[in-house]
């Protein structure tokens, strides 16, 4: 800023709301500074429009989309037999910390094998608590991938993620999704018939089990790489540094991309 070199932010988590959950933190403490942090930004990157509506209620302003994507490569369908547990399967996977609300999934009456894959501070505390759960850590790359495909449902029980990236790739490995109607699954699962959302966990669980898998696989092949790329690069703008060195002063210039956008 004292240099007048225009920049762009992007909002991914919704740290107050966190801060809210672990400490009790009133949240409008903590956005007043999450406000003062993207206040100068010249663009603020949000991925849905729920979220966007979220942030301009908390003051927010200079608000662009940027959607997600997922490799729909690594994340594909696969056989099922991968996993020798009793079905249905029911895969969560993602981060074991109060925040993302997993024991709202572990206390759910459903028959079947509740599958935890991730890591965090409440691993251990959650392992003694739901022993008939299946707990494996943290997975990555080509494991993690088949954990995805071999599922039956992917349960989110986040309340308060902002999109939520792992729904795209449970969908692309042919996997519906189960969730609360809450932002993130509303706008990447919404009335599409990809999965269920409901207020009750079990509801929805049970609904989402009956949705097509080819259908999952071909909603989620709409999150190209591309798309998300080109439309980042259509909301950020270059400092002109030479237009600044002439003493002409800073000069935002738009972003020029080619038609073609590398995924690599």
């Amino acid at each position: 800023m004292k240099r007048g070199i225009v920049f762009t932010t992007a909002f991914h988590t919704k740290f107050p709301d966190y801060l809210h959950a672990r400490f009790r933190i009133p949240p409008k403490w903590t956005y007043k500074a999450v406000r003062w942090f993207h206040g100068k930004a010249d663009n603020v990157m949000v991925a849905t429009p729920t979220i966007e509506k979220e942030m301009r209620g908390h003051g927010f302003k200079n608000i662009r989309r940027w959607t997600r994507g997922v490799d729909t490569v690594l994340f594909r369908p696969r056989a099922k037999d991968f996993l020798n547990l009793p079905r249905p399967i029911m895969l969560y996977v993602g981060r074991v910390a109060v925040e993302k609300n997993i024991e709202a999934f572990l206390r759910v009456d459903h028959p079947g094998t509740k599958l935890v894959v991730g890591d965090g501070p409440l691993l251990a505390s959650l392992k003694k608590a739901y022993p008939q759960a299946v707990f494996t850590g943290a997975k990555q790359g080509e494991d993690l991938a088949r954990h995805f495909a071999a599922a039956d449902v992917f349960v989110f029980p986040s309340l308060t993620d902002t999109f939520g990236l792992v729904l795209l790739e449970a969908l692309a490995s042919g996997v519906p999704v189960a969730a609360y109607p809450v932002p993130g699954p509303l706008d990447v699962i919404g009335d599409h018939p990809v999965g269920c959302l409901d207020q009750d966990l079990g509801v929805a669980i049970a609904k989402a089990l009956t949705a097509s898998p080819s259908v999952c696989r071909s909603y989620a092949e709409t999150y190209s790489w591309a798309a998300c790329t080109q439309q980042f690069l259509s909301n950020i703008r270059v400092f002109d540094f030479e237009s600044c060195q002439t003493g002409a002063g800073p000069r935002p210039a738009p972003v020029k991309t080619s038609p073609a956008v590398s995924t690599a």
